[in-house]
C-alpha cells in the first residue's frame, strides 16, 4: 500500500510517542500530534487511519499501530546480472517484517551456528527466520527435532522415508531412527555484511 504524506507524517508521529513512551497515545495526547483541538476530531483521523490501514483496534478494542516499525525506501530495482541504466525512483515504503512474516505470532528468529546449509547460502552467524505451523514438503529448510538432537536442514520424503539433508558434501544424510519433530520452516535467511 503506498501512503499519502500526511498519513505518513501522523504515522511517524504516533510510531515516535510509541517508542518514547512505549504506548500509544492518548486522545488527547492524540490532539498535538493531529494539531487539531477537539476530540471528535482526534476520533475522525484515527477512524481514517484505521480505514487506510495504519492504525487497528486489537480483541480488547484498543488502537494499536499496524504500520511495522522500520520502514525503508524501495527505490526501484537493480540488476544483479548486466548492468543496466537506473534512476532512483521512490517506488514505495516497505517494512522488512512486513515482507519477511506472515505470521508474527506462530514466527520466530534462530542464530545459525556450523556450515552444514552454506551451499544453501546459510553461513554461521547468519539468522533464520522460522515459521511454525506451516506443513513441511519435501525440499523445505527445516528445524528439526532428531532422535533428541536439534538440526537445520533439507527435509527429503521418499515414500514413507524420511531424511534429512545438509547443503554441505561434507555432512551425510541424517536417517530419523525413533523421533522425528518438526519445529518449524525455515521462510528466510538474514545476513548482515557489516
Amino acid at each position: 500500500m503506498i501512503y499519502g504524506k500526511r498519513t505518513l507524517d501522523y504515522a511517524g508521529e504516533i510510531e515516535s510517542f510509541w517508542e518514547r513512551h512505549r504506548r500509544m497515545p492518548s486522545y488527547r495526547e492524540m490532539l498535538g500530534i493531529f494539531g487539531v483541538s477537539s476530540k471528535n476530531a482526534v476520533f475522525k483521523k484515527v477512524r481514517r487511519l484505521i480505514k487506510e490501514g495504519v492504525l487497528e483496534k486489537d480483541a480488547a478494542g484498543k488502537i494499536i499501530l499496524k504500520r511495522p516499525r522500520g520502514r525503508l525506501k524501495i527505490l526501484g530495482r537493480i540488476a544483479a546480472g548486466f548492468p543496466s541504466p537506473a534512476e532512483e525512483e521512490l517506488a514505495d515504503t516497505m517494512s522488512l517484517d512486513e515482507y519477511l512474516i506472515s505470521n508474527p505470532q506462530a514466527t520466530y528468529l534462530l542464530k545459525v551456528d556450523g556450515d552444514s546449509m552454506v551451499d544453501a547460502g546459510i553461513h554461521r552467524g547468519d539468522l533464520v527466520l522460522v515459521q511454525k505451523g506451516i506443513a513441511p514438503r519435501s525440499g523445505d529448510i527445516v528445524v528439526a527435532q532428531v532422535d533428541g538432537e536439534w538440526a537445520l536442514k533439507y527435509l527429503t520424503k521418499r515414500g514413507k522415508k524420511t531424511e534429512l539433508r545438509s547443503a554441505n558434501k561434507r555432512y551425510p544424510p541424517i536417517f530419523p531412527k525413533n523421533e522425528l519433530i518438526i519445529a518449524g520452516v525455515v521462510v528466510a535467511n538474514v545476513r548482515k555484511y557489516r
